[in-house]
């Protein structure tokens, strides 16, 4: 019989946990979730070596394990920092933490632009709730902020450089699940951007991942872009038989149009996982198959993380049952009367589809009244 692995006991913010070895103090933050765990933008748990690249969820380990309690000097990384048996982290708890936290906001916000009216991502954009959760109302930067020319890179993907953080998700995307990646980091520092090779467009066909794991609105869905705001839409599990992908996809609808389709995610804002593999989709999936009558619809997505795509949203609630037609004989509302002759106010023959311009007062007005 097999000796069952040590679990190491982790104290976050006054929680203890057990973890196995080689968990993350972020992933054992996850497990115990709510406040306590740290924000991560750049950490991306179904992408290889992903993580320590935005410093948001540096934490503060006040004791490093029980067989050496003494305290890391400096605020770690916690998506690249191992627990150890006994090791007492301090997130939300530490002055440290929560002031480093709020300096890397402000650093990550120095160049972004205030596109938040016009973007497709405002209303799940990870840089909104973490700016709102843990930055600071103003800001001390008084130099123009960095821009970048358009680039065009590919028919399905919009790429707005001037929003990226440099999370280096959607590299890591292009590396991992296919085997023609044409684009990444070009040059260093504040010069640096994401490029493809000598402007060669995307057309691998998961490239739509990239979509997905972007934290920002730097990449977004072309046939998504300026259609509608994600809070008036209808999400909708769905899924369909895909020999390509799971087939396991979210759809955005805006009455019975469906407007985008994308990925399922987790409340840490990551593509779910089925039979331990990362759901990703194809393209296929993501921007050919727009029709209500392409999927079966499983139900109303539920929504689990805070959001404002929850707003006003009634999961799992039933439709009210319609009677008007029933006892009306079949007949809808709208044909019960016509509200032109009842009103007396509206000319019968005025349609307004049919008018030159707009219409006006005169429009609509009985020719008594204008005696």
């Amino acid at each position: 019989m097999a000796e069952e692995k040590k679990l190491f006991k982790v104290t976050i913010d006054n929680i203890t946990v057990e973890v196995a070895p080689g968990t993350t103090i972020l992933n054992a933050a996850r497990q115990i979730g709510s406040d306590v765990t740290p924000p991560a933008m750049c950490y991306y748990s179904k992408l290889q070596g992903s993580g320590g690249k935005c410093r948001t969820c540096l934490v503060e380990v006040a004791a490093g394990s029980t067989a050496d309690p003494r305290p890391m000097p400096k605020l770690v990384a916690s998506c690249r920092t191992n627990v150890m048996d006994g090791m007492i982290v301090k997130n939300i708890t530490s002055e440290r933490v929560l002031d480093a936290r709020a300096g890397v906001v402000e650093f990550l916000l120095i160049n972004h632009p205030l596109d938040c009216p016009i973007c497709d991502q405002a209303g799940e954009c990870h840089l909104q709730d973490l700016s709102y959760e843990h930055g600071k109302e103003g800001t001390r930067y008084e130099f123009a902020r960095r821009t970048f020319e358009k680039e065009d890179i590919g028919p399905y993907i919009q790429l707005h450089m001037t929003r990226c953080i440099l999370c280096y998700r959607c590299t890591y995307v292009a590396d991992q699940l296919t085997d023609k990646r044409v684009h990444g980091i070009l040059d260093r520092g504040d010069h640096a951007e994401i490029s493809t090779y000598i402007s060669k467009a995307i057309d691998n066909d998961f490239s739509g991942n990239m979509i997905d794991v972007c934290p920002v609105g730097a990449l977004t869905d072309k046939t998504f872009r300026f259609k509608n705001r994600v809070w008036f839409t209808k999400p909708l599990d769905a899924h369909r038989d895909c020999p390509t992908c799971c087939g396991k996809v979210t759809l955005w609808n805006r009455g019975d149009e469906v407007l985008r389709v994308t990925a399922r995610k987790d409340q840490w804002g990551e593509v779910q996982s089925y039979d331990g593999k990362p759901g990703w989709i194809c393209n296929t999936c993501r921007f050919d198959k727009k029709k209500l009558s392409d999927w079966v619809i499983e139900g109303p997505m539920k929504v689990n993380r805070h959001s404002v795509i929850s707003a006003n949203k009634y999961i799992d609630a039933k439709r009210s049952h319609e009677t008007i037609a029933e006892v009306m004989g079949g007949r809808q509302p709208r044909l019960m009367m016509d509200i032109h002759n009842i009103s007396d106010v509206n000319k019968p023959g005025v349609h307004l589809s049919e008018l030159p311009g707009p219409a006006t007062g005169d429009t609509f007005t009985p020719d008594h009244n204008k005696e």
